[in-house]
């Protein structure tokens, strides 16, 4: 059962069939073994040496697996803080400002209602993924008996951090925004995720953000479009929010509100590349010179901005343990991923979608009159492919097939196989657990682009449709 939960960067399954409160409870007990021993191999010391911190989302099985994960960590001999309903950042953000050994957020992210799971953080809210520990407390975990473990008893302690999160996010906000010299009309779907616990929390009584707010109530547990915005389907409602207040942007969450999509003043869905570009000039102010992390996906138009703003362009495998990895390693300000998660040095390195928010906020108020749809137009000067997946057996077979094919092409395999052959360029990335290839590809022209994906296909294997 326990191989069945632990993916490569969390653990999440359905609920009860697969993740339950027993498990949960070996799980709880094999990640306190875990972040206690490595916060001691990193003189961690204090009160904050025992302490885990425990948040949860909205998900009608989040308060009974997160008491069991809870009191499993207890068991080990951890001291649990408490956090409550928190959105995933909340607990990057805890596990730093206590100065704690770690901590986990009971989320399912953006699957549906019936999933839960746990995202673990070791010290400094680094992630803890397949390479970094989750292989080791899945094995931890299978051998946790709890009727044969003496508890440790350690202590929980429920805490309240909303003042100090609203605090430090605020600080990062453009004062213009702050006392209301500048108002930012603002659509925002929560997606009824946390992001209907956060905003509020958060953005409430800030003078120069006017909201129009979608699917806040998050109460039930359930949702009214899957919390997924990098899905176009589920932007509809923000879209037409947008149009009807007639706003100066939309923003879309996922359920634990890590992420997030931008929806220009016409409606229009922004590129989470794209969306980076428009972000680099404010980072960089803070930070002349600096490096900007970005998915290896993205339009060449983001290095050629990063560039342009002063910066150095640093290339990243996508996932956000490679990416928080990245940033960490080259002090990088900010990074990016097309999927919608924005890193932060401000944040601890780590993905919020509160200050990917503000980020965009406050490039709007720095190019003064300027709407956002004109930010990111100098940035769309390529033509994009978008991710296609294609179903194939071999895929080492196809990718070696797509390499001979183009000799001529200049190549690097940082992450799957990316080529430049002058007039286009691509990458081709295989999925961990699918039989799939996924294509990004990019030209000068929308003609080259639609050419070279048909030309490709035959290589790669059949397209699957959306």
């Amino acid at each position: 059962m326990l191989a069945q939960v632990f993916k490569a960067y969390d653990v999440r399954a359905t609920y009860p069939d697969r993740l339950n409160e027993p498990l949960a409870w070996q799980i709880g007990f094999a990640t306190a073994e875990f972040l206690l021993a490595q916060a001691a191999t990193q003189g961690l010391s204090g009160d904050g040496a025992k302490q885990l911190i425990v948040g949860r989302d909205m998900r009608r099985s989040s308060p009974a697996l997160s008491d069991a994960l809870m009191q499993g960590m207890q068991d080990a001999g951890a001291d649990v803080l408490d956090v409550g309903l928190v959105d995933t950042p909340f607990v990057y953000f805890a596990i730093n400002h206590l100065g704690c050994a770690g901590g986990v957020q009971v989320t399912a992210s953006h699957n549906p209602a019936n999933y839960n799971g746990f995202k673990i953080s070791t010290v400094h809210a680094k992630p803890v993924g397949q390479t970094t520990g989750l292989q080791d407390i899945q094995a931890m975990a299978a051998s946790a008996d709890r009727a044969t473990v003496t508890p440790h008893g350690g202590r929980r302690e429920q805490r309240d951090l909303w003042t100090a999160y609203r605090q430090h996010l605020l600080a990062l906000l453009d004062p213009r925004i702050l006392d209301g010299r500048r108002v930012m009309r603002v659509v925002i779907d929560a997606s009824n995720g946390m992001a209907g616990t956060m905003i509020p929390k958060v953005f409430d009584g800030v003078k120069g953000i006017s909201m129009e707010r979608i699917n806040f109530d998050n109460s039930s547990g359930e949702f009214v479009h899957d919390p997924n915005p990098l899905v176009e389907e589920n932007l509809k409602q923000v879209k037409a929010g947008v149009l009807q207040c007639r706003a100066d942007l939309g923003v879309c969450f996922d359920g634990d509100a890590d992420r997030c999509m931008v929806v220009d003043e016409h409606g229009e869905s922004v590129g989470c590349d794209l969306l980076l570009a428009v972000m680099v000039q404010e980072a960089l102010q803070s930070q002349p010179g600096a490096s900007v992390v970005y998915d290896l996906r993205s339009s060449r138009a983001v290095v050629e901005a990063i560039r342009a703003a002063g910066g150095v362009p640093v290339e990243s495998r996508v996932g956000h343990v490679f990416m928080k990895a990245k940033l960490a390693q080259v002090n990088a300000p900010i990074g990016g991923e097309l999927s919608g998660h924005f890193y932060f040095k401000d944040m601890f390195n780590t993905d919020s979608g509160a200050r990917a928010m503000i980020a965009v906020l406050n490039a709007m108020v720095d190019a003064n009159d300027a709407t956002l749809s004109q930010l990111v137009k100098p940035f769309k000067r390529f033509f994009q492919s978008g991710e296609i997946n294609f179903e194939i057996e071999d895929k080492l077979g196809a990718l070696a097939a797509l390499r001979k094919a183009y000799p001529a092409a200049t190549v690097h395999e940082l992450d799957g196989l990316s080529l430049d052959a002058g007039d286009w360029w691509c990458n081709v990335r295989m999925s961990n657990t699918e039989p799939l290839l996924r294509l990004n590809l990019e030209s000068r022209d929308a003609a080259t682009t639609q050419r070279m994906v048909d030309t490709l296909n035959p290589i790669l294997g059949k397209r699957v449709a959306h």
